[in-house]
């Protein structure tokens, strides 16, 4: 009876298995660590998109505010103006402290103007803000959902998409710190 002959390719093709299902695992660790990360990044990046709305409507809260102030100082100078041109009119006496309290209700009127521009100025910033770090966000939960995708599918391919999703959510994130 014939020795049987063993093949030498039978060892390789179990090392060959052997070696595929530890690079699997490797890739799938690498998988696992880049979607941690992924997702740290997306709960900082979510954490300042939040701040920033917050502070967007905050400072829009105060700019109407400052409206609503300046809107009463015209009311309150329209009145003024009122009584001293009636005065005038009838040919009664103008009391000089009337007069400059006119000047001083144009001079805060100025003053809440600026404050209500410049509140609305902040707020618009604070908005941007908000809009680069909610659109890296997105791009975040996009990349961690595809790596998760990768490994279910088993692509390695899909696991590069979703590093370069997760290079437009750090862009996202950096473009947030200044913008």
């Amino acid at each position: 009876m014939p020795e049987e002959i063993e093949v030498p390719t039978e060892h390789l093709h179990e090392h060959m298995h052997e070696a595929a299902e530890e690079s699997r695992s490797v890739w799938i660790s690498r998988v696992a660590v880049s979607s941690a990360i992924l997702a740290v990044l997306a709960a900082i990046t979510a954490l300042l998109a939040s701040h920033h709305s917050d502070e967007a409507i905050l400072e829009q809260m105060k700019a109407t505010d400052q409206w609503s102030y300046y809107q009463a100082k015209s009311i309150k100078l329209a009145v003024l103006q009122n009584d001293l041109d009636s005065r005038k009119d009838d040919g009664k006496p103008v009391l000089p402290e009337r007069s400059k309290k006119v000047g001083e209700y144009q001079k805060d009127m100025q003053d809440i103007q600026d404050k209500g521009q410049e509140l609305e100025d902040s707020s618009e910033a604070h908005m941007q803000h908000h809009v680069w770090y909610a659109r890296g966000v997105t791009a975040f939960q996009i990349a961690i959902a595809i790596g998760a995708i990768s490994v279910l599918a088993k692509r390695p391919k899909l696991w590069l998409l979703s590093l370069a999703i997760g290079g437009v959510g750090a862009a996202g994130l950096l473009m947030g710190l200044v913008a």
